[in-house]
């Protein structure tokens, strides 16, 4: 159990983005891109377990300071490291086994997936802004990855909202951190030194508003309308923005936001809000729900 607690399976959550793709593409019923698609998202997870494992091997002195990592079972010892070496040895290649059986193109995505997060596991965590652009780059490559593992296009405006949003969510990550901690911070994590609460609450601020307004040009966008056959996606812009206020709430007053993968698993509200999007997003998608609010293109 200890050795699975170490591949950290909850974080295979943020592996769900890798199926994007596959929804906004309409491609949702379809067996053969589902099937694919699912394939691209077992060979994240087995490669981002394998990344976390190492992660841990190297974070193993400043987890130990930390009162939740310090229970992890690396730093604890409850799983050796020569044994999170092999374990590590053993996913990692058969993620990219699973992706370049697929296509070059998702094989090449995860590789670059796999070398970004092993530069920022030993050194680029430590450059400040970088750390954060690296994690929100790691959510476009998944998306990237579910679109070519399906062979489907995706809309710019779809690429920067994931950015933006994961941005938003690594910034939310930081200040959890800084607030935490205390002045164990930069013991924990030497780059926290660089930040501090006011700056990341402008950087937060910024990219929520950038996350808002590119999903909102994504759904009225005239391509996307066509190619959808749909113009109510607009009607989930409320619940998007609901739903970003929501998470700004739990970070600022339930001092949550440490892990964006505990919080969608465990605030109801966090869920509730989730379901509700997939609902509107298949039922507009899926059944071609038109409101005419987008009557022509413009100009």
């Amino acid at each position: 159990m200890n050795h699975l607690r170490a591949m950290r399976p909850h974080q295979w959550v943020k592996n769900v983005f890798v199926f994007a793709a596959l929804v906004f593409s309409r491609n949702l019923t379809d067996g053969e891109a589902s099937l694919r698609a699912f394939a691209a998202f077992v060979a994240f997870c087995l490669v981002a377990s394998a990344i976390y494992l190492v992660n841990d091997i190297a974070d193993i002195e400043r987890d130990r300071v930390h009162p939740i990592k310090r229970k992890r079972p690396i730093a604890n010892g409850d799983v050796a490291q020569s044994t999170a070496w092999l374990m590590a040895a053993f996913l990692a290649p058969m993620g990219f086994i699973l992706a370049w059986y697929l296509n070059a193109r998702t094989g090449a995505t995860l590789t670059i997936y796999c070398v970004l997060n092993i530069a920022y596991s030993f050194g680029l965590k430590h450059v400040v802004l970088l750390d954060v652009f690296i994690i929100a780059a790691g959510f476009l490559l998944r998306v990237c990855a579910g679109a070519f593992a399906i062979e489907v296009g995706v809309s710019p405006w779809l690429v920067l909202c994931t950015f933006f949003v994961a941005l938003f969510l690594a910034f939310c990550k930081r200040r959890h951190e800084l607030v935490s901690l205390g002045d164990q911070a930069a013991s924990h994590r030497g780059i926290l030194s660089e930040y501090s609460i006011p700056f990341i609450d402008k950087m937060v601020s910024a990219v929520a508003s950038m996350t808002v307004m590119s999903y909102a040009l994504y759904t009225i966008d005239p391509k996307v309308v066509r190619r959808l056959g749909t113009d109510a996606l607009v009607v989930t812009l409320p619940v998007v923005l609901f739903g970003i206020f929501r998470y700004l709430y739990l970070v600022h007053q339930k001092d949550q936001g440490g892990s964006p993968t505990q919080v969608i698993l465990r605030d109801r509200g966090v869920q509730l809000i989730c379901v509700l999007y997939l609902i509107l997003v298949v039922g507009t998608i899926y059944y071609d729900v038109q409101l005419g609010l987008i009557t022509g293109e413009s100009p």
